[in-house]
């Protein structure tokens, strides 16, 4: 089954990009999202060690084409007051696209930034300015702006502002965006009762060309939050009904669709990855509200059929 449902990976170890696959199939999924490095910093290792001729191998062997990178969460290139930061966050995301096209990836997650002190249209202003720094028409992995939730001073929670970037950049063909139904939620759009309705001004604001990849993940908080907490699929305020509808929605068919969804432990020493449990589910399309019962009986590996 070909649907484009994957999760976010780890990328560790000797393994590296091969691993990451590796963990990818166990899940049964057939689209994968890896951070190249720690999502809270920006050591990385050189190209050479990511182990991608076997990790290529793999996934050809298994027919799967959608591989996503997520930038890190401190690259922020709608920081003014400290210009350095702006100069460090280009240089690191031309490098971060050197090493999305060497895995072969098709997108890049990035959350825009955050005003801090100034004002959001000044940070929409630096945004655009450092893309179009950072974006080469040669290259082959775009850059996927994520919708965001809004907590903080963070920018890109209206379509409206993720479209005033996607128009200030040059080689715009090489952008386009993640829609994150946990963020998308907590910013204010009814994904729960009107996924249509949001999908359809999306449309109208964007375009849904644009809309090249979705972060499928329930909320732990009401519509309007601005909160940024995900829940497993199910178990938040946007519900399995509305979550599967996203996933098997006829105009997103072909849009990898990546979870991001917490690991179920009784502590943090027992975390078990959710995936192959709530890829199965979704496909099946049952809620089950047992699932995070299971996930823990099994630590996290589907029972053999």
């Amino acid at each position: 089954m070909h649907d484009h449902l994957g999760a976010h990976v780890p990328l560790k170890g000797k393994t590296m990009f091969a691993g990451s696959v590796q963990t990818a199939l166990d899940y049964h999924a057939d689209a994968l999202m890896v951070f190249t490095g720690a999502p809270q910093n920006t050591r990385r290792k050189p190209i050479d060690e990511f182990e991608i001729a076997q990790a290529q191998t793999l996934l050809a062997s298994h027919g799967i084409d959608d591989v996503v990178v997520h930038a890190p969460y401190i690259v922020n290139l709608g920081n003014t007051a400290k210009p350095e930061n702006y100069t460090f966050g280009v240089q690191f995301l031309r490098e971060e696209v050197a090493r999305a096209d060497a895995l072969g990836a098709t997108q890049i997650a990035l959350h825009p930034g955050a005003h801090l002190k100034d004002t959001p249209e000044n940070a929409i202003k630096q945004i655009i300015k450092g893309l179009n720094e950072v974006i080469s028409p040669t290259q082959h992995a775009h850059i996927a702006i994520e919708t965001m939730a809004g907590k903080g001073t963070e920018v890109g929670i209206t379509f409206e502002q993720l479209a005033d970037i996607i128009a200030g950049i040059q080689n715009n063909d090489k952008v386009s965006v993640t829609f994150d139904t946990c963020h998308t939620s907590d910013a204010g759009y009814d994904i729960a009762h009107d996924f249509d309705g949001v999908l359809n001004q999306f449309d109208h604001i964007i375009g849904l060309d644009k809309l090249q990849m979705i972060h499928l993940n329930d909320s732990k908080n009401p519509q309007g939050s601005h909160k940024d907490r995900h829940a497993n699929i199910g178990f938040g305020t946007i519900g399995f009904d509305a979550l599967h509808y996203v996933y098997a929605h006829p105009q997103l068919k072909d849009v990898p669709k990546i979870m991001e969804t917490p690991f179920v432990g009784p502590d943090k020493k027992h975390q078990f990855p959710p995936y192959a449990f709530e890829i199965q589910m979704l496909r099946s399309g049952q809620f089950d509200p047992d699932l995070l019962e299971k996930i823990q009986e099994h630590e996290g590996k589907l029972p053999e059929a």
